[in-house]
């Protein structure tokens, strides 16, 4: 047991279990990169799933950095997985998603799960991993203001600490709510080399970002200020998937509206509501809203890890400096 710093209560030790390059990564301070299982389970199917999430791992790898794709395997954190654990929840669509709020049961009964955005944030802050990188977020949804339907993604930016690389939010919410709740609870948000506030597979939202910066180094700088200033707050990056992989947004947007008319009519909500969406988009775009996903995911990976990379190296010259001027 472990004394909580905040309430004197005694509480349990959290079974992290680092693979051996995720380990030796943060023992000599190198970049590394988060990522989540849940798309490898839930996001795309067999064997495209498999394929992204090795693709995702060597895109972090030939950037300088390591990857540490998160999951919990028999009620063990797992911070790194794998080739073997990977092929695992490739081939097994029918393991759960878990949230950060479901985090505890799991590992109390001691089964397997895959890591949506919030647990993963959650996991990583806990691992000591700075960067986490997810193609969207989940936000505000649409019709909020009667069901009160807020992603737990957003939740967890203002707990963990962390820089979160993605692209805007899904094109599924209401996006203009999504960016009035992170205004409101603070979170920095800033849009890497763009002007917009991006929407998934969709280069634009409509809205425009808070906040954009085009140097690495003064974004690094910015995390670290971030992190003494109110050092809960995630810092929010976005980037806008390529041109070239970007979907239609007004053809997007007409498949959203007919499939949000057709849940309702159906009585669809919930965990359920979103995937029925994303269903009807892939089958409006005839695939391509798959294979956009895949490449926003590819695209968020190569960028979050080259700015792990150069935040690493920002702290090694600050902790140089620091050693200096005390030398």
């Amino acid at each position: 047991m472990q004394q909580s710093l905040f309430t004197g209560r005694a509480t349990q030790q959290l079974p992290l279990y680092y693979s051996a390059e995720v380990k030796a990564a943060l023992a000599q301070q190198q970049a590394v990169v988060a990522l989540e299982s849940n798309v490898i389970c839930q996001g795309l199917d067999y064997p495209q799933n498999l394929q992204t999430a090795l693709a995702l791992e060597q895109i972090v790898r030939d950037k300088g950095a390591v990857p540490a794709t998160l999951a919990v395997l028999d009620g063990k954190i797992r911070v790194g997985l794998t080739h073997d654990e990977l092929v695992y929840l490739a081939t097994r669509p029918q393991t759960p998603k878990i949230s950060s709020r479901d985090l505890a049961f799991v590992l109390a009964s001691g089964s397997s799960g895959a890591t949506t955005v919030a647990c993963s944030l959650q996991i990583a802050a806990h691992a000591g991993i700075r960067f986490f990188a997810s193609a969207g977020l989940g936000g505000v949804h649409r019709g909020a203001q009667q069901s009160m339907d807020i992603s737990g993604d957003l939740i967890e930016l203002t707990r963990n600490g962390l820089a979160v690389v993605c692209a805007g939010a899904k094109n599924i919410l209401d996006l203009g709510l999504t960016l009035e709740f992170l205004e409101t609870h603070n979170v920095p948000v800033v849009s890497y080399q763009f002007d917009d506030f991006p929407a998934f597979y969709c280069r634009s939202s409509g809205f425009k970002a808070p906040r954009r910066l085009d140097d690495p180094w003064q974004l690094a700088a910015a995390i670290e200020w971030q992190a003494a200033l109110a050092p809960q707050l995630s810092t929010l990056i976005c980037t806008p998937t390529a041109e070239a992989d970007a979907l239609d947004a007004a053809l997007v947007e007409q498949a959203i509206g007919e499939a949000t008319q057709t849940a309702a009519q159906a009585g669809i909500s919930g965990n359920g509501l979103t995937r029925f969406i994303m269903k009807a988009v892939e089958k409006a775009t005839a695939g391509l809203s798959a294979q956009a996903n895949a490449a926003v995911l590819c695209h968020t990976t190569a960028v979050a890890a080259e700015l792990a990379v150069v935040h690493a190296r920002y702290c090694q010259r600050q902790q140089q400096a620091g050693s200096q001027a005390f030398g």
